[in-house]
């Protein structure tokens, strides 16, 4: 009897722990710049919209040769929409806000930019060099700013991303990098 007894819970202690290990693990890709490499994690549990959106933008090859088109110290690095002659890419349609998933615009943390209309994102993002809880739902407009991921290396990178000198060319590029930053690929990682 004992021994059947500990045959159950040995079957049941590999069962949860067999579990546990397929669980799925959030993906990673690696971002090649011309400053250095950063490499991301997606939370896709949090953040499923956004993260499939990054995802099929990054393994179509959409973000090569795209450029950081506004960083701004002490606030974010914009990129993902625009070529190195400044001209915007075509996109696909937008995604829905999820702002409401509990991350926080955290130093380090991948976010979906977007205008005014809060389901505007689509293939730009950027990423925070500070704490910028003004962009945390409900902030500043009664929606917030979706955060789908976070640099896990390469913070270093971003720190030289937000410190090049820039320009404001029109109402249009302000913060330009006055040398582009281009990313030169995003990759799934396996």
């Amino acid at each position: 009897m004992l021994k059947k007894l500990l045959m159950v819970v040995m079957l049941v202690a590999l069962t949860a722990a067999i579990a546990c290990g397929a669980e799925k693990k959030n993906p990673q890709v690696q971002m090649e710049t011309t400053l250095g490499t950063i490499k991301l994690e997606l939370f896709s549990k949090e953040a499923p919209l956004s993260v499939k959106n990054f995802l099929e933008y990054a393994t179509s090859g959409y973000y090569n040769g795209t450029i950081f088109h506004r960083v701004i110290p002490g606030f974010m690095a914009q990129g993902g929409g625009m070529t190195v002659d400044r001209k915007p890419k075509q996109t696909r349609g937008p995604v829905k806000n999820e702002a409401d998933n509990g991350l926080k615009n955290d130093r380090g943390t991948l976010a979906m930019a977007r205008t005014s209309d809060p389901d505007s994102g689509t293939s730009q993002f950027f990423i925070n060099v500070v704490n910028n809880n003004m962009l945390n739902r409900p902030q500043p407009d009664g929606h917030g700013y979706a955060v789908f991921g976070k640099v896990v290396s390469g913070m270093e990178v971003v720190d030289k991303i937000v410190a090049a000198k820039t320009q404001n060319l029109n109402m249009v590029f302000q913060n330009l990098p006055v040398e582009p930053i281009i990313i030169k690929s995003v990759k799934v990682l396996k």
